[in-house]
């Protein structure tokens, strides 16, 4: 497994430059426990934008990146690590646990899935097609092959969820009947019949 930015594009599109400064950026918030919006400054203030020397990448510089849509990114997939780390474990093969995974790697599934998730998305194959070229621009082995299988069947949970259990309703007390007491009115009436007819025999 090996992953190097020196495969990673200067002139990348600044939507694409953003996603590949979160996967770097939750990487570096994973591996030094770091508070994401210190990251985040850390990043729009001394690695975006083209500097004198003209560094790039292979500098740790992103010439070019939406800097909006980097700091929702970070924002949202470092909320998102405990929801991320479930959806993999119930997706990934048992030769990719979760625990050894490349942390880049973990980080570009992380990134990849807040996006899936946020009500903003493109569509979903777009977000896929564009982590691939991440992984890409990252690994040189396998891995761009299980980002691709792996996005798209958590994209397809995502979109089709497995319908929860159904509830056992308590038992519900039956209320009771109103039967009897209509009944129990018609009886006091027929009761009374009898002795309007008497009245109506003393008039006659």
């Amino acid at each position: 497994m090996t992953h190097s930015d020196e495969r990673l594009s200067p002139a990348l599109r600044p939507r694409t430059a953003a996603r590949v400064a979160a996967v770097q950026a939750l990487f570096q918030i994973e591996q030094g426990n770091d508070r994401p919006e210190l990251v985040i400054v850390q990043f729009v203030q001394h690695r975006f934008g083209v500097t004198l020397a003209g560094e790039s990448f292979e500098d740790g510089h992103i010439p070019e990146a939406d800097v909006t849509l980097f700091t929702g990114l970070v924002r949202r997939a470092a909320a998102a690590t405990d929801r991320v780390t479930t959806l993999l474990t119930e997706t990934l093969p048992a030769t990719w646990p979760v625990a050894r995974l490349d942390p880049v790697l973990r980080a570009l599934f992380t990134v990849a899935i807040a996006e899936m998730e946020s009500p903003d998305a493109p569509p979903v194959k777009i977000i896929i097609n564009e982590y691939l070229d991440v992984a890409h621009g990252f690994f040189s082995g396998d891995e761009p092959k299980l980002v691709n299988g792996v996005l798209d069947t958590i994209a397809k949970r995502l979109k089709n969820p497995a319908p929860a259990p159904a509830r056992e309703e308590p038992a519900r007390e039956e209320p009771e009947s109103e039967e009897p007491a209509a009944e129990e009115k018609t009886v006091v009436l027929t009761e009374k019949q009898p002795d309007a007819g008497a009245a109506d025999d003393g008039r006659g």
